[in-house]
């Protein structure tokens, strides 16, 4: 009998993004999977195994914070130091591989399962231009050691990525589907905080960062 559904196939367009871009791509994509119930047991874990597994792939929080340091590493240049560079970023894309190509095979019939994995199919794919960047338009604290974030919407975006200042150091807190309301928790009562946004997706895999907004924390 022939089977008339639309089979999802997932979009390798990540694979032409500068390696920022990819550490992005990877840090939406690990919120996006960690904990999913559709997708567990990706072929390459999400996070380090407790207790650690020796046999087990090295997972892609590990890979995300390898290629972090290498591409830290690497912007003074030099042969060496970009090799290394290159090498961590082909591994990292190799993860990506292996468990696009698991959620593909585990939601090949159902794209709301496919989408909530972080990945984009190729019918489904936002990577044809440019994602705009979104401007702060508000932050409220109504809840004590929390921050409301607000953020205008950006078309093409498939996703959202938050950082704070911390002892001078831009840090990523947060990664939100929606653009709307993005909760921050956990900060300290009586702090003021800087806090700047992107949108992820496009063809370059993240837009430029917001004009930072602070706040104080009640």
């Amino acid at each position: 009998m022939k089977n008339n559904k639309k089979v999802n196939r997932v979009s390798l367009l990540y694979k032409r993004l500068q390696p920022t871009g990819v550490s992005a791509y990877m840090g939406w994509n690990i919120s996006c999977m960690d904990g999913n119930p559709a997708f567990p047991k990706p072929p390459v874990p999400i996070v380090p195994p407790v207790p650690p597994d020796p046999n087990a792939p090295v997972d892609m929080t590990t890979r995300k914070a390898s290629l972090d340091a290498a591409i830290a590493a690497a912007l003074d240049g030099g042969t060496v130091l970009t090799a290394l560079r290159n090498e961590a970023l082909q591994f990292a894309l190799d993860g990506l591989d292996a468990n696009a190509f698991y959620v593909q095979t585990t939601a090949r019939y159902d794209l709301p399962m496919f989408l909530t994995s972080g990945y984009q199919t190729v019918s489904n794919n936002h990577g044809q231009s440019p994602v705009g960047t979104p401007s702060i338009i508000g932050m409220d604290n109504d809840i004590p050691t929390q921050l409301a974030v607000h953020l205008t919407p950006i078309t093409n975006a498939i996703g959202y990525e938050v950082q704070i200042l911390i002892a001078n150091v831009w840090t990523t807190v947060k990664f939100s589907s929606q653009a709307r309301t993005i909760i921050l928790i956990g900060l300290t009562t009586g702090q003021v905080y800087q806090v700047r946004a992107r949108a992820l997706g496009g063809s370059t895999g993240e837009s430029p960062w917001s004009v930072p907004s602070s706040s104080i924390v009640d």
